[in-house]
This record gives structure tokens, C-alpha cells and sequence, in this order.
């Protein structure tokens, strides 16, 4: 039994580490949202960009909390591209252009954190 435990453990400390920078890009993704001067249409409201953020920040605890985080494109896909209540797709509109579906930006910040040099944003 001690060494199912054990082996257990070194499991679930491997899979954890594996996640890490998953989360890491993630959370660079975010810093992006907060950081940029756009607008995020959610629920049939604008919000600010770090409310944008806070939101996603929100959705990305409760992804690791119930087991459900994975990649970025992940995240993109089941956080940051619709309404997990109203099914509504979430629109971004920044400063000089028109709105549009928010997984496509998120897509573009996503790129430009993995071209940064220190991977992170």
C-alpha cells in the first residue's frame, strides 16, 4: 500500500509539473487582456479590459479547482470564447477597429506571448 501511495504521489507531483506551464501562458494571456486597451463585450455588456481579465482570471481557477485545465487553446476554447451561462459568444473591440469574436484575439495574444523572449509575456 505505501508504495501505491508513493508512486501516487510522484504521479500527481510529474502531472503537476507538466501543467505548469500551461498555467503560466495562461496567466501571461490575462496580463495581456488587463494590459491592452480594448473593450469585451460579455452577457450583453462592454466591459473594461481588466474586468475582462478578471473575469478570465476567475474562470481559470475554477478550470484548476474542478481538474479541467489542459493548453492555452483549451483555455481559449472553453473560457475566453463564450458565455459558460447564456452560450452567448464573447466579442473584443479595440481602439480604431471593429468588433469581433474574442477566440480569435485571444489567439493572436497567445502567439504573441509564445514569441516573447522569456515565453511568459
Amino acid at each position: 500500500m505505501r508504495r501505491f501511495a508513493g508512486g501516487l504521489l510522484a504521479l500527481l507531483l510529474f502531472a503537476s509539473s507538466l501543467a505548469a506551464e500551461p498555467v503560466d501562458e495562461i496567466r501571461a494571456l490575462i496580463d495581456r487582456v488587463a494590459a491592452s486597451d480594448c473593450r469585451f463585450y460579455r452577457n450583453g455588456t462592454w466591459h473594461e479590459a481588466e474586468a475582462a481579465a478578471e473575469h478570465l482570471a476567475r474562470k481559470l481557477r475554477i478550470a484548476r479547482w474542478t481538474g479541467r485545465s489542459g493548453t492555452a487553446e483549451d483555455f481559449i476554447e472553453q473560457a475566453g470564447t463564450r458565455s459558460s451561462m447564456s452560450g452567448e459568444v464573447y466579442r473584443v473591440q479595440c481602439p480604431g477597429t471593429p468588433s469581433r469574436v474574442s477566440s480569435e484575439w485571444l489567439m493572436e495574444l497567445l502567439r504573441a506571448v509564445r514569441a516573447a523572449p522569456d515565453a511568459r509575456g
